[in-house]
């Protein structure tokens, strides 16, 4: 199965490791460090270049984990997977 995750972005549900929201998750320390590792090592993708990112997906590929950066709500994402 497939997920729209803003834009033109759609990803494999198979390859979705995490979906967050990124006002709550960025409170961890913790979360904020690995989401500074991920843009400095070029594994971060912004969704959309005109609205703010609300959520972010962790996603293994190629045996890689990436950081997509969405404008949809994470409740939004974790709706369309169940449905």
């Amino acid at each position: 199965m497939y997920l729209h995750i803003g834009g033109e972005k759609v990803l494999r549900t198979s390859d979705i490791v995490g979906v967050f929201d990124t006002d709550s998750a960025t409170v961890s320390a913790h979360s904020r460090k690995m989401l500074n590792t991920a843009e400095k090592e070029k594994r971060t993708v912004v969704v959309s270049m005109t609205e703010l990112p609300r959520s972010f997906l962790l996603v293994r590929e190629k045996g890689e984990i990436k950081v997509y950066l969405s404008p949809v709500a994470a409740s939004t994402l974790i709706h369309r997977i169940r449905n």
